[in-house]
């Protein structure tokens, strides 16, 4: 009996078709029996296939997992946040302008911090000249914009304070012209006539009750020039 032959070995263009297959399909495992013929189709081995489900899980959880890497890898390192600056919203209180006026050095406008007394506007002022009554003057009391402190002196007047009558002087009744009698009360133009004409006749008038004897001067209207007239 002769020997058996082996076959020959593959061609080259075999080859390269077998391992493109083969790079196309992995799981493929091409084997071939020693004692097969050349023209015996190959035997095929597939690896153990995983459940659809289970391939489909496992794919996501890969992306998953790339996909987190990634993000991680990309993200910027966090930055501690500034320091913010702490900003008073309250407005800074407005210095306060007075008008000191009296014994002081220095009389005039100072100009003080709010919150400022009495005290301290005398003290900008000057000071206080010796000798000088402070009894009326409150130094402690807080000084308010714009307002007028007197030392030693009576504060003037507020401008919206009533002004108090002024003391009319008496008229003269010996020497008082028409004009002057008729502006009398109660006493017009003839009757300021009749009163020059009575002490024209009978001399000048000695006291007012002698009002009594000029026509038409009564007791109510004597009552009411008593205060303003005199001899």
């Amino acid at each position: 009996m002769s020997p058996r032959s082996h076959p020959d070995p593959l061609p080259t263009e075999r080859l390269a078709a077998l391992a493109d297959k083969v790079r196309a399909d992995p799981t493929l495992v091409h084997a071939r029996s020693e004692d097969s013929a050349d023209t015996a189709p190959p035997r095929r081995f597939r690896l153990p296939a995983l459940p659809r489900r289970g391939l489909l899980a496992l794919g996501i959880a890969v992306a998953c997992a790339v996909i987190g890497l990634g993000s991680w890898w990309q993200s910027p390192a966090a930055e501690p946040a500034p320091e913010l600056a702490l900003v008073s919203t309250s407005a800074p209180a407005a210095d306060l302008v007075v008008n000191v006026i009296g014994e002081v050095a220095a009389p005039g406008l100072v100009t003080a911090p709010s919150g400022a007394r009495v005290a301290d506007a005398v003290r900008l002022a000057g000071g206080v000249k010796p000798g000088t009554d402070l009894h009326n003057l409150n130094l402690a009391r807080k000084l308010t914009d714009g307002e007028q402190i007197a030392v030693g002196i009576p504060p003037p007047p507020a401008a919206d304070a009533p002004q108090a009558p002024r003391s009319q002087p008496k008229l003269n009744l010996n020497t008082a012209t028409v004009a002057d009698l008729d502006a009398l009360p109660g006493i017009g133009p003839v009757m300021a006539q009749r009163i020059v004409d009575h002490r024209t006749r009978k001399g000048p008038f000695t006291a007012v009750d002698q009002l009594r004897d000029v026509e038409g001067i009564g007791e109510s209207k004597l009552a009411k020039l008593t205060d303003l007239v005199h001899t």
